[in-house]
């Protein structure tokens, strides 16, 4: 066995700074894949671009708005996703507290929808902010489980979520996680073997060089078989404040000589999807 990676750029049609570092990253070959979100208005431009370059996107299922932009609307309109003026809210807190799963799987379904009516069916999906995991209130992941394998899509859930949360899963959540994976195989559902991404802001992290240290750290310790890294690069008038700062870091180290010898190094195998 050997270690592969799938390098994504994640939020595809975000907005248009957005979209257009992710398209170039793309048509440089920096990443390996990208999911897109379908409830904003830029989505159809990103889908046409990445289309052009012969880029199937991932679904990135999205039940909330992104604070700092005008909030987007749901495709299928579902009350309990939505605030007073029927927009996704922009806290997933909030998100957590009111979804219910025929609402969660109907916006699902509609987003999965808008992009088979616009190009081939994807073959993955994945949740925007990771509200389909239960991180921030109600978990949807047995609902979402079996939506992946009523429509042959993978599904970003990791078989070690450790380096992702940064260490071991409390016991409940231990349990819950293990129930998924569980369901998954059972549904033929493919999962990637370990998934990981910085989750720090710019006051932790402190420069550029702390970014890509441990996203080289990260990289070290990929296990065997197919894992993840996804980021989220973008340009810097695009994303105000310290989270743009550090999309515009990641950025830059996709296209850093440095990374790329270290994957080279490491003897890391770049591929497009964990089910190939």
């Amino acid at each position: 066995m050997t270690r592969r990676v799938v390098i994504t750029a994640d939020d595809l049609g975000r907005e248009p700074g957005t979209t257009d570092v992710i398209v170039s990253l793309l048509a440089e070959g920096h990443v390996t894949a990208t999911t897109l979100i379908c409830v904003s208005p830029v989505a159809e431009r990103a889908a046409r671009l990445v289309g052009e370059l012969g880029v199937l996107p991932r679904l990135h299922v999205t039940l909330t708005s992104e604070r700092g932009l005008p909030r987007w609307r749901p495709l299928d309109g579902a009350a309990s996703l939505v605030d007073p003026d029927g927009t996704l809210t922009d806290d997933p807190m909030t998100l957590g507290a009111r979804g219910e799963a025929h609402d969660v799987i109907g916006e699902a379904e509609a987003q999965l929808g808008w992009m088979r009516e616009r190009g081939p069916v994807p073959e993955a999906a994945d949740s925007h902010a990771g509200t389909l995991y239960g991180l921030h209130g109600r978990s949807w992941l047995a609902e979402a489980l079996h939506w992946c394998a009523r429509h042959s899509l993978a599904f970003r859930l990791p078989r070690d979520p450790e380096p992702y949360i940064g260490g071991p899963l409390p016991p409940q959540l231990a349990a819950a996680h293990a129930q998924a994976v569980a369901l998954a195989d059972a549904l033929g559902v493919s999962l990637p073997q370990t998934i990981a991404t910085n989750r720090r802001g710019a006051h932790d992290l402190g420069s550029y060089e702390h970014l890509r240290d441990d996203y080289l750290r990260r990289l070290a310790a990929l296990p065997e078989g197919t894992s993840e890294l996804f980021l989220h690069p973008s340009s810097e008038d695009a994303v105000r404040g310290p989270d743009g700062i550090v999309r515009v870091w990641e950025t830059r180290l996709l296209r850093d000589p440095v990374w790329h010898r270290a994957l080279e190094s490491e003897g890391v195998e770049t591929v497009a999807g964990w089910w190939t």
